[in-house]
């Protein structure tokens, strides 16, 4: 078969009825072909990179030109960042049990840029017993918080039971928020998603809710009340 890039009267004719595209289309097609190729060796190149481990790749770094090395230490570099992102994610996961020994290190050493969550309770309150089961879950669904518990008078002595539960929000040891008395989380009707949108407001947390759950349930209480409480006119033409 003759080829269709060499410059021949038959090849010309051929071009001229458009059964052929012109010359310069073909070299463009040709090299946009090339270029293509050598994008699908870098591709495969990288994959390999990516493949392996960091072990892997200074098991290998022998066999890998100067070029080559170059890349690799900046997907090392990447790979490194990743590990400490997905590490300081996954950092906590579950509620911490302190005493005011451990406040210090716990609390105000906690590290830059990390959230903490304390909740001073004591045994025997069913509201502090509900806020540590949410928590327990608010904890495993933002690992990068530290949610800590303690038992209220081992951190401030003489604290009052009347003031618990009590929900301190720090950030690098400073309070950040705080949530004193069973008032303030509405009572035992308190859910984990009430309590995620308070903990929110304060910044600690990222949620996922739209809006405040408490405001859905006031809303839906009004609506009750509006249609269990007769309009003024129909009230008039019973007295009537």
């Amino acid at each position: 078969m003759q080829d269709p890039n060499k410059d021949t009267e038959w090849n010309d004719i051929l071009r001229k009825k458009g059964i052929l595209p012109p010359k310069k289309n073909l070299e463009e097609q040709e090299r946009a072909k090339e270029e293509e190729q050598l994008a699908i060796l870098q591709r495969s190149l990288v994959k390999t990179y990516e493949d392996m481990t960091l072990e892997e790749l200074e098991e290998n770094e022998d066999e890998f030109n100067e070029e080559d090395e170059k890349a690799i230490e900046m997907y090392r570099q990447q790979r490194l960042a990743e590990m400490k992102a997905a590490q300081m994610k996954n950092k906590f996961g579950e509620v911490l049990e302190i005493s005011g020994k451990d406040y210090v290190q716990e609390v105000t050493k906690a590290g830059k840029g990390i959230w903490v969550v304390l909740h001073l309770y004591k045994q025997g309150i069913p509201l502090c017993a509900l806020i540590n089961q949410h928590m327990s879950g608010l904890a495993r669904k933002f690992r990068d918080v530290k949610f800590i518990k303690a038992i209220s008078t081992t951190c401030i002595p003489n604290y009052p039971d009347k003031n618990l539960p009590t929900i301190f929000v720090y950030l690098e040891g400073d309070i950040k928020a705080q949530f004193i008395g069973p008032l303030v989380f509405g009572g035992m009707n308190l859910t984990r998603d009430e309590l995620e949108w308070k903990i929110s407001e304060s910044g600690a947390i990222k949620t996922d809710l739209e809006e405040n759950p408490r405001k859905q349930i006031q809303d839906q209480l009004m609506s009750s009340i509006r249609a269990c409480v007769p309009a003024r006119g129909e009230s008039d033409s019973e007295d009537d």
